[in-house]
């Protein structure tokens, strides 16, 4: 039986544990940091996602077969070009492929380059450069931190006030660190989720889906790591997933080898159908969160096999997905995206007949607690969206905690 390592403690984690759960080759699971959810299918190792050096000893130490990679801070960190300089077989792209997540630039350069369907922009590291631009021009104006931020790094200013705002935080006070500002034009269209296991050229496509990133019901309030989302997408046709499987996600797949690049874990696009056609708002180097809570649970195959041929570079059979359609929705804490307290307890899951996945919570003397932002996650699947609603926010009523609000609309 294999011996897996899973890094990160989040609700995506907790999907690719209980996903990695359901293989028959699969006996031990450790989860570094993990959470209380994880740790009912896991067993959780207090090293942070980070910490290169230490996952790598552990892995070693512990006979780990095979290492896969949850956040972006851990590819970016190099921990897939570290644990395979040590013989260690790792699910995730290297620092340098991580690249069209870590750099918008680099990104839209990429896309450019290779055609693309994408945002016309410019890039600036100049304040005045960049507010110059940004006024001759018509608003809204969509202005991305080139880095890393933790999804946070993007502004859609609605006038030159904003605009002088946010292009003051990212050039002059530097709130995501060094880097430059890329200015695109504005795209209108339903965005939509879509994720593909990918090892060099072969790109294996997973069910579609829509999170929605608004903190209140009616699509208001700030924007948040992703309230809720939805597999079974009503406004996607199979000529729109055609097309945005062959001349997105196949081509930027190529386009990375072509650039010495290759990708070796999940390509996330995030794409818009505008006015125009379906275009990239931006790729990640990795599995989405909220969305992997309502696409993994569809998979039929032994996701082992799928780990363990792309970190390989093997190839694997196409994988079967349910043709169900599955709805979650997420649990915040008052206040989140803001600040807010942690430390409540909640009560009711042994009562919720759905998956639930934990994002931030701890078990303390025996107590469940809040721990995050993002607190849990409840997925269930169906043969509709109706009918697979009105589950979820049925089960949502037994969950008992006096610090909690979700949103009432997800796949309105």
């Amino acid at each position: 039986m294999k011996t897996v390592l899973v890094i990160g403690g989040g609700g995506r984690e907790h999907a690719i544990v209980d996903a990695l759960s359901r293989s028959p080759q699969v006996g031990k699971i450790y989860c570094a940091p993990g959470n209380a959810g994880i740790g009912l299918q896991a067993e959780n190792v207090p090293l942070k996602d980070t910490d290169v050096e230490g996952l790598k000893s552990f892995a070693i130490g512990h006979g780990v077969d095979l290492t896969v990679v949850g956040p972006e801070a851990a590819l970016a960190a190099g921990i897939v070009d570290a644990f395979r300089a040590a013989g260690l077989k790792i699910f995730g792209h290297t620092q340098a492929a991580t690249a069209i997540e870590s750099s918008k630039e680099f990104a839209k350069r990429m896309m450019s380059k290779y055609g693309i369907p994408t945002a016309s922009y410019r890039s600036f590291s100049d304040y005045d450069e960049a507010l110059a631009y940004v006024s001759s021009r018509p608003f809204p104006a969509v202005l991305k931190y080139d880095g890393l931020a933790a999804g946070k790094g993007v502004v859609i200013a609605a006038d030159l006030d904003e605009a002088r705002k946010a292009l003051a935080d990212m050039l002059l006070d530097h709130a995501f660190g060094q880097g430059k500002v890329v200015v695109e034009d504005f795209l209108t269209g339903p965005e939509f989720s879509f994720l593909c296991f990918v090892d060099g050229e072969r790109v294996y496509p997973m069910p579609l889906s829509q999170d929605h990133k608004r903190a209140f019901d009616g699509d208001k309030g700030p924007n948040t790591g992703g309230m809720g989302a939805y597999t079974g997408l009503p406004f996607i046709t199979p000529e729109d997933r055609d097309f945005a499987f062959k001349e997105i996600m196949q081509k930027a797949a190529s386009a990375m080898c072509s650039e010495g690049l290759p990708l070796s874990g999940v390509l996330y696009g995030g794409l818009m159908k505008t006015p125009q056609g379906i275009k990239v708002i931006e790729f990640n180097a990795r599995f989405g969160d909220p969305e992997t809570e309502v696409v993994l649970p569809l998979l039929k195959s032994d996701i082992y096999d799928i780990f363990e041929g792309v970190s390989a570079g093997r190839p694997v059979a196409e994988p079967v997905w349910s043709d169900y359609v599955t709805l979650g929705v997420v649990l915040a804490s008052k206040g989140y995206p803001g600040s807010y307290q942690k430390g409540f307890e909640i009560e009711g899951l042994d009562h919720v007949d759905a998956q639930v996945y934990h994002m931030g919570t701890v078990l303390r003397d025996g107590r469940l607690l809040t721990n995050g932002g993002r607190v849990l996650m409840v997925v269930c699947r169906g043969k509709n969206l109706a009918e697979v609603r009105s589950s979820v926010y049925g089960q949502l009523s037994r969950i008992r905690c006096g610090n909690l609000f979700f949103r009432k609309d997800i796949a309105h």
